[in-house]
């Protein structure tokens, strides 16, 4: 098959999908006739095809796909005028704290915050598919460790957890805010708060404990020292699997 009918067929399916296809997916497109490195040439080239238009093609976590350009949303909001559902500054802090310094566990997440997490706060991001437990710190009690997942990837628009929002150099501003404006840009400030935030009769009952800081002294954000009964976390996909 020559070149322009490869990228038609390529260009056919990632429009038709109702999610992100994986090389391996569009590799079965040609009977695995086509090796992956032209595969990924040949993606390249469609990506260039498609400067300048209103739709771009990008490689995600969970593979490849075509979306609307960022500038152009809030046009097609207009389409689907429903407000999106609002996170509270809570569930917000939770996932900024998972995704800058997982794999973590609850009590981790608490000794950060300040406070006890809800266990609805939890279960809010798990539904939406953002986090995931991995394993477990073997601890007494075997506490849940905590991950996100190639579907917050997604959702950000990102291929890997390198390509996170950098936090700001030289100050500690809440580290949700980083994750806020990408998640929730378009969600109006009136907005109804979503129904999964810390009960007030909890918080109420909470003893604050010595708060540890998400950055270091440089600014930059402060990753804990792995603890050798956690699982391997592979933070940095190599560049193959990364288009996958």
């Amino acid at each position: 098959m020559n070149t322009p009918d490869a990228k038609r067929v390529l260009e056919t399916a990632l429009i038709c999908a109702s999610q992100p296809l994986t090389l391996r997916e569009l590799r079965s497109l040609f009977a695995d006739e086509l090796g992956a490195d032209t595969l990924r040439g040949l993606l390249d080239e469609l990506s260039r095809d498609w400067e300048g238009r209103g739709v771009e093609l990008v490689a995600l976590a969970s593979g490849w796909r075509f979306q609307s350009r960022p500038e152009l949303r809030e046009y097609l909001d207009r389409l689907h005028p429903e407000k999106p559902p609002r996170y509270s500054r809570a569930v917000l802090e939770t996932l900024a704290i998972i995704a800058y310094r997982q794999p973590v566990t609850r009590g981790d997440i608490e000794d950060i915050r300040g406070v006890v997490v809800a266990s609805q706060i939890v279960k809010q991001l798990e539904d939406r598919g953002w986090i995931e437990a991995i394993g477990h710190r073997e601890t007494p009690g075997r506490p849940a460790l905590y991950a996100t997942t190639k579907s917050f990837l997604d959702d950000l628009g990102l291929a890997s957890l390198e390509q996170l929002p950098a936090l700001e150099v030289g100050s500690e501003p809440p580290a949700f805010e980083a994750l806020q404006g990408r998640l929730l840009d378009d969600a109006p400030e009136d907005a109804p708060a979503a129904p999964a935030a810390e009960a007030p009769a909890q918080d109420a009952a909470e003893v604050p404990v010595v708060s540890q800081s998400l950055f270091g002294d440089d600014g930059t954000p402060a990753l804990p020292i792995p603890d050798p009964n956690d699982p391997p976390r592979n933070l940095s996909p190599n560049p193959h699997e990364r288009r996958r």
